[in-house]
């Protein structure tokens, strides 16, 4: 009877949120905001490449309040917020604007659990969109900017034994100042798109001991059959040492250990599988801390062997290569937006599900457009076998673009407060997604768009890391800086620009567009590059362009991006409608032209 009475009051309690919750407005909805439940949202651990067994997601309603920027957070709020979509969002139940002059305010209670006494409590934020203060119990713990990155604090010092209060107050001016913001702007039109301010990905606590792993970074040598695995550890102490277990199924199939200030370097079996697009082979790790034989900590991870580098090939075309063999690299612009969730999809299924889809269209690489993804996105693709080109999101403001020739002016010039702030937010995107073996090419610049000391900003990155392939600026003003000369050309592929000692890419063309009635954000404002009307006219123009690119890549282009995975907002070019129900092109024909396409300089 005590049972029923309950799992009762628990089925109470989980109505009475979902009662207290719904979308916003009346805008388009994918078919997974049906399956957002405000007492479980996203529920999956959310740092895949670091996973320990205890954690508690705080994630769901919130508390919230919009006041003037500058003034703190007394008693009352305006209603509940769903934890962790925008404000701006329909699934986040509030869709307001928030802008410069206002401050966006959360707050919401928790406990943390019993037998968590005797550890640290860290405190994780997936991401903010900008500026985040947070407080817990009237303790300010800490203070975060950039929009794209996670943020941790250690908040034992600030608890208290039973009910714990979390506020969190968020600034962001969209395109009113200088930070990263991809494609957002306050007034959305054309190729640009609703505001994402706060909370945007997962909230979630974690114990772990006085000295812990903090952080992993991988990286595998496929020359020399090493994997190293550095923990970067907090609170060591002398004699701690770091022990790296590497799995497959059941098997071990490699150890290593050293000193926790120092990489660990494996020796992978001579019969070790690479990771391709065709084979996406992963291997489990175990990355333990120990002090002499007493474990201190322990996570679970994974990596994959394989090498991402550049090559001459008998025609004296400089190619892109995947594991020392040459790959064209072929796939879409994916912007990362949602109608319902705006930069936030509503559900992990939902994530998955443009990776799952590029991937069945025939392509081998997504380039991930000014915008960061959670960190589960890169997991799918490492997953799915899906090679990412990762931008930074621009920012500030572009200077003139002279795009059809190399410029050797001067560029935009930033202020030391924008510079240092790009380079700190560049360097954390970087540090975050370094592990992920999907990760192939990094994207400083995207055109113009906030372009600045491209020559140094290229070699920064690429000495920061020298494992991956650096596009200087794709389509934007073109300097003899990085691996990659990228175009764009719309909407047919044209190799209008060459370079001898660079690979040259195509890193935007396409954007074949169509309207489809009762798939449209707005019904009556709609924008693409060409339009057509039907999935059979679109297809014949998708694969005229393809045969064209075929020859072209025998005249040059090493890799190319088709704009674009699905529409966003007004912009009706994607393969599929905005609300992913609508593939606009057919499969077919479309999957035999692009395998035929990244299979073009197999041997």
């Amino acid at each position: 009877m005590k049972l029923k009475v309950i799992l009762s009051a628990l089925l109470l309690t989980t109505f009475t949120l979902s009662a207290q919750w719904k979308p916003a407005g009346d805008k388009l909805k994918t078919r997974w905001a049906a399956q957002v439940d405000s007492a479980n949202v996203l529920p999956h651990y959310p740092r895949p490449l670091m996973e320990r067994s205890e954690w508690l997601n705080l994630n769901g309603l919130w508390n919230y309040a919009i006041l003037p920027a500058g003034k703190r957070k007394g008693t009352g709020f305006d209603g509940r917020i769903l934890v962790p979509f925008a404000v701006e969002s329909s699934l986040s139940g509030v869709q307001k604007r928030i802008g410069r002059d206002s401050n966006l305010w959360y707050q919401r209670e928790f406990t943390v659990p019993a037998k968590w006494k005797n550890s640290r409590i860290l405190l994780h934020f997936g991401a903010v969109d900008w500026k985040a203060d947070v407080w817990v119990n009237g303790i300010k713990v800490g203070q975060h900017t950039g929009g794209y990155t996670p943020f941790t604090f250690d908040i034992t010092a600030a608890l208290t034994n039973g009910t714990n209060t979390l506020a969190v107050g968020v600034w962001d001016p969209t395109d009113g100042s200088f930070q990263p913001r991809g494609k957002q702007v306050n007034r959305p039109e054309g190729i640009w798109y609703t505001p994402v301010t706060g909370i945007w990905q997962t909230v979630w606590l974690e114990p772990v001991p006085e000295t812990h792993i903090g952080n992993v970074r991988i990286t595998p040598d496929v020359d020399n059959n090493l994997l190293t695995v550095q923990a970067i550890v907090s609170g060591a102490g002398a004699g701690t040492k770091v022990e790296v277990k590497v799995t497959e199924g059941t098997r071990t199939v490699a150890t290593g250990q050293s000193l926790s200030h120092l990489p660990v370097e494996i020796s992978m079996p001579e019969d070790v599988k690479l990771w391709s697009p065709g084979a996406p082979h992963l291997y489990d790790l175990e990355i333990t801390l120990l002090n002499g034989n007493k474990l201190l900590d322990r996570v679970k991870s994974y990596a994959a062997m394989r090498k991402y580098s550049v090559r001459r090939d008998d025609r004296g075309i400089i190619r892109l290569q995947l594991n020392n063999k040459d790959l064209f690299q072929f796939g879409p612009l994916d912007q990362g937006w949602w109608p319902d969730g705006l930069y936030t999809a509503p559900t992990d299924e939902a994530l998955e599900y443009d990776v799952v889809k590029t991937k069945e269209l025939g392509f081998n690489m997504i380039r991930k457009h000014v915008k960061v993804e959670p960190a589960r996105w890169y997991t799918h693709c490492d997953r799915h076998g899906i090679i990412v080109w990762q931008d930074m999101p621009s920012g500030d403001r572009g200077p003139e673009w002279q795009t059809h020739r190399y410029f050797d002016g001067v560029e935009r010039i930033r202020s030391a407060e924008s510079e240092a702030n790009f380079r700190k937010e560049w360097k954390e995107i970087i540090d975050l997604l370094y592990s992920h073996p999907s990760i192939g090419v990094w994207v400083p610049f995207n055109e113009a768009w906030g372009q600045f000391k491209t020559p140094e900003i290229a070699e920064w990155t690429k000495q920061y890391d020298p494992s991956r392939l650096v596009n200087p600026a794709s389509g934007g003003n073109h300097y003899a800086a990085g691996d990659m000369l990228d175009l764009h050309q719309y909407p047919s592929p044209l190799l209008y620009l060459y370079d001898a000692s660079r690979a040259t890419v195509l890193g935007e063309y396409g954007g074949i567009g169509w309207a489809v009635k009762d798939h449209l954000w707005e019904p009556d404002r709609n924008w693409g590059y060409v339009q057509f009307n039907s999935a059979r006219e679109v297809t014949d123009e998708y694969v005229k362009y393809a045969e064209q690119l075929k020859q072209l890549i025998f005249r040059g282009f090493s890799a190319a991006v088709y704009t674009q995975t699905t529409d966003v907002e007004i912009e009706v070019n994607g393969l599929m409608t905005y609300d992913r129900e609508l593939l606009k092109v057919e499969e077919e024909r479309v999957k035999k032209v692009n395998r035929e396409i990244c299979g073009i300089l197999d041997n």
